[in-house]
């Protein structure tokens, strides 16, 4: 966790579409004085800076100010066909930001297609082609013309399988929601969030090079039994039958998480950014969240 002062010019902050990673990056930013506001797409009366926004309109009024005075903006809402659905309803009141300093985009290493567990770096080719992919690729791409049109610096952070508290094996287990889902040769990535929110800090504290893309991994990708396996491990909780993987019966969602192997380089982000995650493999971040009480009876 960074312990630096944000920069000077850093004042005012807005997120657009505040899911579980953009919650926790808003938390850390404020832990360090920094002013957010963010969208949600369900009202949050007792929070003023949470706005509702669903990529539709109205658009409320607060976040149209909020963005004309935002020193910095972070893209984070699902994109559509047409890409981000927030830009096309947003982009005047970004136009008429003369304080915007820096614009940054959650995307995800669904971008990339099946490389049967070989590997991806900084020099791949996103050629995912599935509808989320193309959808993604979209977006990000709009992010970066903005940029381009603003003379900003603009940071695309491709996220590989996102964990952290309250979304992880062992709450899975402790909650009777886990499946041990076994399909020979799959191995990927994953993320936890604080190390996600530490690599964006890193962009906006210390450097981040226009029309950059960043890959957000940790650094030992392995199958998801194992992982389950693990949390059991740990927890003492059983682990479920295993089952073999059945593309014919699973969702949309299930088939691309589960149809695409790869084993995700981030060297080039470690180095661009100096960031390494500190959960550098599933075991660390399991075992931290345990040791915060994670996954020690069923969530209410």
């Amino acid at each position: 966790m960074s312990t630096t002062a944000p920069p000077p010019w850093l004042r005012r902050m807005v997120v657009l579409g505040m899911g579980y990673t953009g919650t926790h990056f808003v938390q850390r930013l404020r832990a360090h004085g920094v002013d957010c506001i963010g969208t949600t797409r369900t009202p949050a009366p007792a929070d003023a800076s949470r706005r509702r926004f669903d990529g539709g309109t109205p658009v409320d009024t607060v976040l149209l100010a909020a963005l004309v005075n935002a020193d910095a903006v972070l893209g984070s809402m699902p994109p559509e066909a047409n890409g981000d659905p927030a830009l096309s309803l947003l982009a005047d009141a970004l136009a008429s930001n003369d304080r915007l300093r820096w614009l940054g985009y959650l995307s995800s290493t669904g971008v990339y297609a099946d490389r049967q567990g070989g590997i991806v770096d900084a020099s791949s080719l996103a050629d995912g082609s599935d509808d989320a992919a193309r959808w993604r690729l979209r977006a990000e791409a709009q992010w970066q013309a903005l940029a381009h049109r603003r003379g900003i610096a603009c940071g695309v952070f491709r996220l590989a399988g996102l964990y952290g508290p309250g979304r992880n094996a062992l709450r899975q287990l402790a909650d009777g929601k886990a499946r041990h889902v076994v399909k020979p040769g799959l191995v990927f990535n994953r993320i936890h969030v604080e190390d996600a929110c530490d690599a964006l800090i890193a962009s906006l504290w210390h450097t981040c090079m226009p029309d950059a893309i960043y890959l957000l991994p940790d650094e030992l990708p392995a199958p998801p039994q194992d992982v389950l396996a693990y949390a059991a491990e740990l927890s003492g909780l059983p682990l479920p039958p295993a089952e073999p993987y059945d593309a014919a019966r699973a969702s949309p969602a299930r088939q691309r998480f589960y149809g695409a192997s790869k084993r995700i380089d981030a060297r080039h982000t470690q180095e661009a950014l100096h960031w390494r995650p500190r959960h550098a493999d599933y075991r660390q971040g399991l075992d931290a969240l345990w040791q915060a009480g994670e996954g020690r009876g069923a969530s209410v």
